[in-house]
């Protein structure tokens, strides 16, 4: 894990304080255990991807601020309820696959807050595969790779869980990322509102159907944010 950072590693002394005590804030909200170690990498990262940012345009966010909230405390909503669902894997070592993870949402959050968990950011973009490998380095997360790659072209993975998180449909993601879940996995697909017609659609061109939909609560943000759960039919 990351080494705790000196003040001066994120703007100016007020600025990190005040962005280390919101992040504090949400952690306890989202019920998050975390250590000191962890809170310092999530910092440093918001820190590289807006850096990296003005060179690269990893995000349309560009204000720090709002970073925090739209990819941080968002990607953070995330974290429980995968992990409730990971501890009953019985392999080793549980895997996450994160399709068209950009600069590494929510992938790179799991690798922090999940250090047993092998997580594999996917993206079509090699700029942001580049990113998410140097993050890997930076921020210590041995748990932690990219592959820079249309997720329908890799072979079979064989995830726990596959994620995403505003990349398709849940029709076109289940058809593109459906073959790299293990046998009895799920997708896992983060939305905003429930997406009743993106569900109608799921039942009835695919081999998967939604298990659960699942309210999620994202600190300091007002609208609407679920998870929706599938698995292969004759699976649920």
């Amino acid at each position: 894990m990351a080494r705790p950072h000196d003040v001066r590693s994120i703007g100016h002394a007020t600025a990190k304080a005040s962005t280390s005590e919101r992040l504090l804030r949400a952690l306890e909200i989202l019920r998050l255990k975390s250590q000191p170690s962890q809170q310092a990498a999530l910092l440093e990262y918001l820190s590289q991807l807006m850096r990296w940012n003005k060179t690269y345009n990893l995000t349309a966010i560009r204000d720090p601020d709002q970073a925090l909230v739209h990819h941080i405390f968002d990607s953070l909503s995330l974290v429980a309820p995968l992990s409730r669902v990971l501890s009953l894997n019985q392999t080793e070592t549980p895997t996450v696959v994160d399709v068209g993870s950009g600069g590494g949402l929510p992938g790179v959050i799991l690798a922090i807050m999940l250090p047993s968990v092998r997580v594999t950011c996917v993206d079509a973009v090699e700029k942001k595969t580049m990113f998410v490998r140097q993050m890997a380095g930076v921020l210590a997360l041995p748990n932690l790779s990219a592959q820079h790659a249309r997720i329908e072209t890799l072979e079979p993975l064989q995830s726990t869980l596959v994620t995403s998180r505003a990349f398709a449909s849940l029709q076109d993601f289940a058809q593109l990322a459906g073959p790299h879940v293990q046998e009895g996995g799920y997708l896992v697909a983060m939305k905003g509102r429930e997406p009743t017609e993106e569900l109608i659609a799921l039942q009835a061109h695919t081999a998967w159907s939604a298990q659960a939909i699942e309210p999620l609560t994202v600190p300091e943000f007002d609208g609407q944010r679920c998870l929706v759960w599938m698995q292969r039919k004759g699976n649920t």
